[in-house]
């Protein structure tokens, strides 16, 4: 299995950068994501997901998410239902979000991500 990198250029708006390690389980989705193709942008993330659940190996998930718009909304919401899916099965996973200080939407809309998947998110607030 391979690494899924989505590396977007510094300054850019829109869509988040990815990295997803399939050695260490450690993943990442960082920036802001109000995309207009939002399901095109999020399949090959979760076609990655899917396949690396089969390894059974522990998964820690970092959201770096500043801003998520409505359509990015359900899909950062499917990411998470698999997480729980997997954590379910006993494997190892772990949800961190990071947040900069005062920004309670981000805090708000982290603690309903929780609420419906059911998944426990860290909240880390950023310096």
């Amino acid at each position: 299995m391979e690494n899924l990198e989505i590396i977007i250029k510094a300054g850019s708006h829109f869509k988040p950068s990815v990295l997803l390690n399939a050695e260490t389980g450690v993943c990442e989705i960082a920036g802001e994501s109000y995309l207009e193709e939002a399901t095109q942008f999020y399949n090959p993330i979760y076609e990655w997901l899917q396949e690396y659940i089969k390894t059974n190996k522990p998964i820690i998930f970092n959201f770096r998410l500043s801003y998520v718009n409505t359509s990015s909304s359900k899909h950062v919401l499917y990411i998470l239902r698999l997480l729980k899916k997997y954590k379910d099965t006993g494997a190892s996973v772990e949800a961190t979000w990071y947040i900069e200080p005062g920004d309670t939407d981000t805090e708000e809309d982290v603690e309903d991500y929780m609420i419906i998947s059911g998944l426990k998110i860290t909240v880390v607030r950023t310096e």
